[in-house]
């Protein structure tokens, strides 16, 4: 498990935009030991998905396609909210 969230960490601290590495690294730094492994596992997928989306999607500027509209991303969302 250990491994995985080393692996995860990386991938949301270095995501391609500055915006998207502070959101979504954010979460995973606060977030990631919390999670159950259902919720690594989606976060996972997510990692996968193109900066510009990710961050339309997390601002609401678009809207979440119904593949990544589960409570990991609710989960962001709601730590954007937070900041």
């Amino acid at each position: 498990m250990e491994t995985l969230h080393k692996r995860l960490l990386y991938k949301a601290t270095h995501r391609g935009t500055q915006e998207t590495d502070k959101l979504i690294g954010g979460f995973a730094e606060q977030e990631l030991a919390n999670l159950c492994e259902d919720l690594l596992h989606d976060f996972d997928l997510l990692m996968d998905a193109p900066d510009t989306d990710l961050l339309n999607w997390i601002l609401g500027r678009e809207a979440i396609p119904e593949a990544y509209d589960n409570e990991i991303m609710g989960l962001i969302i709601k730590f954007k909210e937070s900041l």
